[in-house]
């Protein structure tokens, strides 16, 4: 990418926008909506969306924009910005500060930047592909673990495992040493900062994972599917990031059986 710098510097831009929208809002009395599938919406994931959508549209009219709240622009661009205003909008409406903005650059479908901001806790990790991860500007990285059973694992909830996915996840929970739950999209920066080993997750979105991919991997992690094939549009909601290469293959044999 010839304009990484630019584009670097508009993720940032559209993350205090959101978060400009976001902090007036939280634990203060807000109407909760459901959509289709039932999980809430507020008027400050649309407002915030709203925002980072005219950030981009007038800085890159060309871009495509794929959004959780509204419907996609140009999502066959050959660059196409990933928007996720409130993740963990459940956090969100409860008080819990565990909720994040997360941006992502796809460039011809592969994640190329992606940024995970934390507005209730001022914490922002930004991952560039082919560039170290930073965590609040200060590069980190992932820690060693010598094996899965050494392992920290985080998942967002026991309960996002639909049908066969939930004995997958359980012999990987099972076999890691302690299983830790709640932590929402900031699991996979703590992963990266070396806090925790894996990050394990299903019934994931496009914009869930999208900017996951250039943090973890900025990180010196891994991230893929269930399968082990690369994240992008066509991939389904199973995710599966780890701080260790090494433990990561183990992983995937026990979720695969």
């Amino acid at each position: 990418m010839t304009e990484t710098g630019a584009f670097i510097g508009l993720a940032e831009q559209l993350a205090e926008a959101a978060r400009g929208v976001v902090m007036p809002h939280f634990r203060k009395p807000l109407a909760i909506d459901s959509k289709p599938d039932q999980s809430p919406v507020t008027i400050a994931d649309k407002d915030a969306e709203a925002a980072m959508r005219g950030l981009i549209e007038d800085a890159y009219p060309d871009h495509g924009i794929i959004g959780e709240e509204f419907s996609d622009t140009r999502p066959d661009a050959e660059f196409v910005w990933v928007l996720d205003p409130i993740d963990g909008t459940q956090s969100f409406v409860t008080g819990k500060p565990l909720f994040g903005t997360l941006i992502a650059l796809m460039h011809n479908g592969r994640p190329v930047l992606g940024v995970m901001d934390m507005p209730a806790l001022q914490e922002r990790w930004i991952g560039v592909h082919g560039q170290p991860t930073t965590f609040n500007g200060k590069p980190v990285t992932t820690r060693a673990c010598e094996s899965v059973e050494k392992a920290w694992l985080y998942a967002t909830s026991p309960h996002m495992f639909e049908d066969a996915d939930f004995p997958a996840f359980e012999r990987l929970r099972q076999a890691s040493w302690r299983a830790v739950y709640g932590a929402e999209c900031m699991a996979y920066g703590l992963l990266s900062n070396g806090l925790v080993d894996m990050v394990c997750e299903g019934t994931m979105d496009l914009h869930d994972f999208a900017p996951m991919v250039p943090i973890v991997e900025g990180a010196g992690g891994v991230i893929t599917d269930w399968r082990g094939a690369d994240l992008g549009p066509n991939s389904g909601g199973n995710v599966l990031a780890s701080g260790d290469k090494a433990i990561h293959a183990a992983a995937i044999k026990l979720l695969e059986g």
